[in-house]
């Protein structure tokens, strides 16, 4: 097996008019993109960037839909908005809740394909992890999403529109006469860590962020944004200066022989190549620091030389290191390690200096957890023995 090359985003990603009626879904529009839509509608020129943060606020702000409830438009305009547009989000087709309170959202997009997103409560800070394709590309051994072939990218709206969706569930959107910073907000962090490889579908992706970073949009602070990437590095450096959100890296291994197979990307992109790439980013995107993924996966990658093959290989990067125990999956060819080899490997590592908290499991029990994501209708049935055969085991 070999690792993916970069698949054309064009060609890859639906056309934003929607076929029932030729309107087109503001949602997912940069503001340059929503003031030439403006103006094409019908819009006088001379008023279009009035009207762009207008509606920018209604749509983010206010998480508003219905034209004509957005009162300080005049009512004729609003008839032209409603004719010509629509603000249209993914549609919920079912909603798991963990006992540990982590909802699981399958949502249907359009060409009635789904993805997944997750929402993540915490005592100081809600966390929704969003996907950016349609199933993956990079086919990663330990991973559910990885056993789904590639459908297609998501579109900037409904990259975006996962976050509209889970605040629209939470009810977290400011109560008429409320200010946007009135209540705590509920979705507060924001990472790239479901179904898909951010990297590969990144205009889409950059344009989704700048709506969630924007102060009169979703108004999330880049910090409050991590994406996560398992190597693609030729837009590392673009992430940082377009983007300059928090960056994970799903690394995993200390070896390439067995990060080639863990993460087949590293076929085309080795550790070496790869660490070049980070080392530069904290100072392209003025980030703190940078979070390197580590999944413990008994007896592959979960050793004491592991642990310190790691440190020495991130030396001179400001980084903390994710243990994330294994979240099994069905027909999954490896095993958790156990808990007291985490514990030491843990240890090894927080005594070179580096933070390696252990991420608890959330959301096991609705195969909500990290690497469980896959949609019911676009599941590739393997076997056990399949799966294992392509991990080269």
């Amino acid at each position: 097996m070999t690792a993916s090359a970069p698949i054309t985003q064009d060609l890859l990603t639906i056309p934003r008019k929607l076929p029932e009626d030729g309107r087109t879904n503001l949602v997912g529009l940069t503001r340059d993109g929503l003031r030439d839509a403006l103006i094409a509608a019908g819009t006088p020129e001379k008023q279009a960037k009035m009207r762009t943060t207008q509606l920018w606020q209604w749509i983010y702000q206010k998480g508003v839909r219905d034209f004509a409830a957005m009162t300080n438009l005049a009512k004729e305009y609003r008839a032209l908005l409603a004719e010509n547009f629509t603000v249209e989000i993914p549609e919920i087709v079912s909603r798991d809740v963990s006992a540990d309170g982590t909802r699981k959202y399958l949502l249907r997009i359009a060409g009635g394909h789904e993805v997944e997103a997750v929402y993540i409560p915490e005592e100081d800070r809600g966390t929704l992890c969003v996907s950016s394709q349609v199933g993956c590309t990079l086919t990663c051994s330990f991973c559910h999403t990885g056993t789904q072939r590639l459908v297609r990218n998501l579109t900037a709206g409904e990259i975006v529109g996962q976050v509209m969706v889970a605040r629209d569930d939470l009810d977290d959107w400011p109560k008429p006469g409320e200010g946007s910073g009135t209540r705590p907000r509920l979705v507060s962090n924001l990472v790239l860590m479901g179904m898909g490889e951010p990297l590969y579908n990144f205009e889409n992706v950059r344009d989704a962020m700048k709506i969630a970073m924007d102060g009169e949009g979703i108004s999330l602070s880049r910090r409050r944004i991590t994406l996560s990437t398992s190597g693609v590095v030729p837009e590392i450096a673009r992430t940082a200066e377009e983007i300059g959100c928090m960056l994970a890296v799903s690394f995993h291994a200390t070896t390439d022989e067995v990060r080639d197979r863990l993460v087949p990307i590293n076929k085309r992109w080795n550790i070496a190549t790869l660490l070049d790439a980070l080392r530069e980013y904290p100072r392209l995107s003025n980030s703190e620091r940078i979070t390197f993924e580590y999944v413990m996966l008994k007896d592959v990658n979960d050793s004491d030389a592991d642990a310190r093959r790691l440190v020495k290989l991130i030396s001179g990067i400001p980084a903390k290191i994710n243990l994330i125990p294994f979240n099994e999956w069905p027909g999954a060819p490896y095993e958790r390690s156990d808990w007291d080899r985490i514990e030491a490997f843990a240890d090894i590592v927080y005594k070179a200096g580096y933070a390696s908290p252990i991420r608890t499991p959330r959301g096991e029990d609705i195969m909500a957890a990290c690497g469980q994501l896959k949609s019911a209708t676009e599941r590739a049935r393997k076997s056990r023995a399949q799966i294992a055969a392509e991990a080269g085991l």
